[in-house]
């Protein structure tokens, strides 16, 4: 794997890491700052966002209509210059069911965290 490459999973881990943080609402600020830049933000079909306390809100939000479910990467991150993209299903730890999954295109800052993400829903249940 090239250092390029890395740079971009390591990115897609640490976003990984935020949106999986279940723990207290300072362990979700923590990963939210480790993953996203200050100035960072998160845009899909439900949200648009711009700094930690709007996308900890968000994920917060997330993980309360989906109690017990913990987002997972599906397939490989691809990504160039400071691009990347990949998939991602939201999975249920007691069964495995995924009944939301869908696909991010994010910009790194120089730093390697996140500067902004364009989220897309592929696939979410009837009632969400």
């Amino acid at each position: 794997m090239s250092m390029s490459e890395n740079r971009y999973e390591t990115a897609v881990a640490r976003y990984f890491e935020a949106w999986n943080a279940t723990g207290s609402a300072e362990e979700l600020a923590k990963a939210v700052e480790a993953a996203w830049s200050a100035d960072g933000s998160y845009t899909d079909p439900l949200a648009d966002v711009t700094g930690y306390e709007a996308i900890a809100a968000v994920i917060g939000g997330a993980h309360a209509q989906f109690p017990g479910f913990e987002f997972r990467l599906d397939g490989a991150v691809d990504g160039h210059h400071h691009l990347a993209r990949f998939r991602w299903e939201l999975v249920s730890v007691a069964d495995g069911s995924a009944p939301v999954a869908g696909s991010d295109v994010i910009t790194l800052a120089e730093d390697g965290r996140v500067a902004t993400v364009a989220g897309f829903l592929d696939r979410v249940p009837p009632t969400a």
